[in-house]
């Protein structure tokens, strides 16, 4: 698919571009301005996706509410007695600060010498998943091995393999792109780098992430254009997999039981007591919401109720309507990444525009998840909202994911603009 578009394109490219350009950047770029400097040509108002700016920051602006408003009461519990009320508040916005601030280090840096990192980054992050399972260095919390606490932050290594494991299928898939026929040559290497992430993964253990990671490197392969049969032979190994692992595993098993009667005596007071009480919040939101801190879940019945369940409490709060605008925003986040990943490989950035689409694939699929988790469409699993639940490493990678996005962006304009030196 991509080697016919790559023909396609490079046998019209100026036609093409010719297209894509709007006829003021045309202007722009003959008018004698000075090409070593795309920001002067493009003018403020095209250095970046418009629609996917605000989209982000209006997600960001709102999460930072939603979370205010969730964790206000929790300090009048004996677990957080000695905290502020504005202690989750001040905090979450702290991560939203170096979120924008590694987002901005990022969006520096030219897509190509993200190309080059890949490889090391993934192989970095496996490491910091061997040594998160160390005991003494990884921090334990509920039962699970998932952090790293360092001087100033608690980074959690299976939310930066989201982003490490992005940049190297997009890579991998450039590096295989005349052998996506060959099941052999494509598919058994990522398998079995997926079998070793994964295996690592469910040490911990973080099952969730490791869907997200798994369905995000095969979905970038097949939109690169592996053959849809090994695709499907694939998809029913994966399937076959999780059944097992959820067959041989207690707690997994009595999750998905729960999930399947929450109502019950036994289930709605133990396994499935999050999922009762994030229904019984969305059935008190109804249509319009009780209004804006109005929630009663959130007082100490809802658990993780500013991370995992924070679309909960908008369905309480906001209702309806609330929930709906939430997830029409993601929709339009995923459909601005996906126009960018396409621009981008009609320009034959290949890397790029893999890359765009692999963040789109992230957040819808987790957004899916999470959602799903929500309403009681999906067994529990411990997956964040993108951009708007509590927690400085899911903030910080999805920052970080958001300035790649718009880096290929950037670029791409730069380009039609008629700027070289770009990659």
């Amino acid at each position: 698919m991509l080697r016919n578009l790559s023909k396609r394109y490079s046998n019209s490219s100026f036609s093409i571009s010719k297209n894509l350009i709007p006829a003021s950047w045309m202007r722009a770029s003959t008018s004698g301005v000075n090409s070593a400097h795309p920001k002067r040509a493009l003018g403020y108002q095209t250095i970046l996706d418009q629609p996917l700016m605000w989209l982000v920051l209006s997600l960001c602006f709102l999460g930072l509410i939603m979370v205010y408003s969730a964790t206000i009461a929790l300090p009048e519990s004996t677990k957080y007695s000695s905290y502020a009320p504005t202690h989750f508040l001040s905090r979450h916005a702290f991560s939203l600060l170096v979120a924008f601030v590694a987002g901005f280090m990022v969006f520096r840096v030219p897509s190509y010498q993200w190309q080059k990192l890949a490889p090391l980054a993934f192989l970095v992050c496996i490491g910091l998943l061997i040594l998160v399972l160390i005991p003494g260095v990884g921090k334990e919390v509920n039962g699970a091995r998932r952090w790293l606490s360092l001087p100033f932050i608690t980074i959690q290594p299976s939310e930066l393999m989201k982003i490490c494991a992005i940049l190297y299928a997009s890579d991998y898939a450039v590096r295989k792109l005349g052998y996506m026929q060959h099941m052999a040559k494509v598919l058994l290497p990522m398998i079995l780098a997926m079998f070793l992430v994964g295996t690592l993964l469910l040490l911990e253990p973080d099952m969730g992430a490791f869907i997200v990671i798994v369905m995000l490197v095969f979905g970038i392969l097949f939109l690169a254009g592996v053959n849809a049969k090994f695709f499907v032979v694939l998809l029913l190994g994966l399937g076959t997999a999780f059944t097992v692992l959820i067959a041989f595993s207690d707690y997994r098993r009595a999750r998905l039981m729960a999930f399947l009667d929450p109502w019950s005596d036994s289930n709605s007071l133990d396994k499935a007591y999050q999922l009762s009480h994030s229904l019984i919040a969305f059935g008190r939101g109804e249509f319009f919401g009780v209004g804006l801190g109005g929630s009663v879940e959130k007082l100490h019945y809802l658990p993780e109720a500013h991370t995992d369940f924070i679309l909960a409490v908008i369905g309480e709060e906001l209702g309806f309507i609330g929930v709906t605008v939430v997830i029409l925003m993601f929709l339009w986040v995923v459909q601005r990444c996906f126009k960018i990943g396409q621009q981008a490989i009609g320009l034959e950035r290949i890397f790029q525009g893999l890359v765009a689409k692999g963040v789109g694939i992230w957040i819808a699929f987790q957004c899916l998840i999470n959602m799903g988790v929500n309403l009681g469409l999906l067994p529990t699993k411990g997956l964040t909202l993108p951009l708007m639940s509590y927690g400085g490493s899911a903030i910080l990678v999805c920052g970080i994911g958001i300035a790649l996005v718009f880096r290929v962006d950037y670029e791409n304009r730069s380009l039609m603009a008629g700027h070289g030196g770009i990659r």
